[in-house]
């Protein structure tokens, strides 16, 4: 095993020179100073933009792993997607309880992460197939000596650890603060489909009309992220003015594709039913200056289109990584990138955009900048933001609210 960690070369060295309590002070260490160790980039052609950075895992004496896979949101997924998980398979420091593995990584890195712990054979770890990667995330582990806290999951999943290198962008809005006042949460039914509302602190509904904020996945940001808390800390510190946020669900993944995919149907019903509802309930604006509606790859792709559909109520698109590819089976022909074209060949319609987008997101990259050309070209107001992290719910909240301050702040 190549160590290029300067840490476990040391312990390396400790361990054959029999120092005794070598492992039990390593781990000691790696618990104060929280994990994964962060170092600088190694070797003669150092390059201070860089880190390298070694994930670790400590065996179970009980029940020794045959092999560990670190899974880092999106660096390991695009290996997968090319059918080879080798490169993540962790090793073990001869002589200890130590599984390692180092990644040389920009010094601006956010990622999730978890392990996979095996016990069996190499072949059945490395499968790739859809099946076998599935039950992979559903018992994949977080890291409990990870520096920071964990990123909650849904559907039986463990949470994720998160990594954040030393010059990642900062999410000063994303813990929950006990001393700034919190917002009220509300669970409705609209129409059959499940909301959640969060109302700021002091929200009366003759107070409005209030600035309105539509969140798409709103099952994720609702009740598993509490993006409430982020909302609770930008109205504190006055950087968006008081928020009316509707959290739409998606009622399960078949019904998500359907809606998400340029449903015209599902963007009516975004902008005839919910939207006069939460101003009758909640006094939402009907200002379409002061509307936000927000999504994620799918439900970013909504997002800009329900502002090219409905620009009269949707007046400012926050799309984080949306996937501008769309529709399916279209990559390589003319039917590719629908949306863009729409926006190349249309008149100009008033609506102004946040875009942003993971610089390991290979398979959007392209598409988005390209999404960003037309709409600059057409004299669009536009934001546009890169990220150096993946289609990550760990990069997508603090983004978010950097979104919603873009577009919602007094101008």
């Amino acid at each position: 095993m190549e160590l290029h960690s300067p840490t476990l070369r040391t312990l390396a060295e400790a361990v054959q020179a029999e120092k005794a309590g070598a492992v039990d002070d390593f781990w000691a260490h790696a618990q104060r100073t929280g994990t994964p160790l962060v170092e600088p980039d190694p070797g003669p052609d150092a390059d201070p933009a860089y880190r390298l950075v070694t994930f670790l895992w400590r065996d179970d004496p009980a029940a020794p792993a045959t092999d560990v896979l670190a899974l880092v949101h999106t660096v390991t997924d695009k290996d997968r997607h090319a059918r080879d998980l080798a490169p993540h398979l962790m090793a073990k420091v001869p002589g200890t309880d130590v599984w390692a593995i180092s990644h040389r990584l920009r010094a601006d890195h956010r990622a999730s992460y978890q392990f996979s712990v095996h016990r069996g054979s190499r072949e059945e770890a490395l499968r790739t197939d859809r099946r076998s990667w599935l039950g992979v995330l559903d018992g994949a582990l977080p890291d409990p000596l990870a520096a920071g806290p964990a990123l909650a999951a849904r559907d039986g999943r463990n949470p994720s650890s998160v990594m954040e290198l030393p010059d990642a962008p900062a999410q000063q809005w994303v813990s929950r603060r006990e001393s700034v006042p919190r917002g009220e949460w509300v669970d409705c039914v609209v129409d059959g489909r499940s909301v959640g509302v969060h109302l700021p602190a002091g929200h009366t509904a003759a107070g409005g009309p209030y600035a309105v904020a539509v969140l798409l996945d709103g099952e994720m940001w609702g009740p598993v992220l509490d993006f409430g808390a982020t909302l609770d800390n930008l109205h504190a510190d006055g950087r968006i003015p008081p928020t009316v946020t509707l959290f739409v669900e998606t009622m399960g993944r078949d019904r998500r594709m359907a809606d998400l995919s340029c449903s015209e149907e599902f963007v009516d019903w975004l902008a005839d039913v919910l939207l006069p509802w939460a101003a009758r309930a909640y006094g939402a604006t009907d200002d379409p200056a002061r509307t936000v509606v927000a999504g994620q790859s799918a439900g970013g792709l909504t997002a800009a289109f329900a502002a090219f559909r409905r620009p009269e109520r949707f007046g400012n698109a926050l799309s984080q990584s949306g996937s501008f590819w769309w529709p399916d089976g279209t990559e390589f022909d003319g039917g590719s990138e629908w949306l863009t074209r729409q926006y190349a060949t249309c008149g100009k319609l008033p609506v102004r955009f946040h875009l942003e987008v993971g610089l390991q997101e290979w398979m959007l990259l392209p598409q988005n900048r390209h999404l960003r050309n037309v709409l600059e070209a057409r004299g669009y107001d536009v934001t546009y933001q890169e990220f150096n992290g993946g289609h990550d719910y760990a990069c997508w909240r603090g983004g978010l609210a950097d979104g919603l301050v873009g577009l919602l702040a007094q101008r």
